[in-house]
C-alpha cells in the first residue's frame, strides 16, 4: 500500500506545485496530513485531484482562507461555501467594471486626435472631476 502513495517529491512534479508550497499548505490545512513512513510524506493518489482544486479555486481568486473553507476536512454545504463564492462573484464583476473603465478610458487616449493629452476636453473634464472626488466610474464610465 505505501508504493501507492506519493512522496511529496512526486505530488510536486505531477502537480507543478513546489514542495515548499505543499508542506505550507498541509500546515495551513488545505491538505490533510500524509501518512509517514520512515519519516517521509507519503499521499494518496488522490491529492493530485486535491491539489488541482487549489490550484483552480487559487486561480480564479480566492484566498487561502476562502479555500481552506471550501475543501478543508470540516468543509461542508452548510458552512456557507455558495455565499463565500457569491461574494467573490460580486468582487469580481466590480473588478470588471473597473477594468471595462480604464480600458475604455485608455481607449479614448489612443484614439484621441490630440497629440497633447493635457489638450484633450475629455481628458480635463475627467481630471477635473476626478480632482472633485467624482468616481472615474461615474466621470469615464462611457
Amino acid at each position: 500500500m505505501a508504493d501507492e502513495r506519493l512522496t511529496i517529491g512526486e505530488l510536486a512534479s505531477r502537480t507543478g506545485v513546489a514542495t515548499s508550497a505543499l508542506r505550507y499548505w498541509e500546515e495551513f490545512g488545505l491538505l490533510p496530513p500524509p501518512d509517514r513512513v520512515s519519516g517521509q510524506r507519503r499521499y494518496p493518489p488522490s491529492a493530485v485531484g486535491l491539489v488541482g482544486a487549489i490550484l483552480a479555486l487559487r486561480d480564479v481568486g480566492f484566498p487561502l482562507n476562502d479555500i481552506r473553507a471550501f475543501l478543508g476536512p470540516h468543509a461542508s454545504a452548510a458552512d456557507g461555501w455558495r455565499d463565500t463564492a457569491r461574494r467573490k462573484l460580486a468582487e469580481l464583476d466590480e473588478h470588471i467594471a473597473r477594468a471595462q473603465t480604464a480600458r475604455t478610458a485608455v481607449a479614448h487616449a489612443l484614439a484621441c486626435p490630440h497629440e497633447d493629452l493635457f489638450d484633450c476636453p475629455t481628458f480635463a473634464m475627467v481630471i477635473a472631476a476626478r480632482a472633485a472626488g467624482a468616481p472615474i466610474e461615474e466621470v469615464h464610465g462611457h
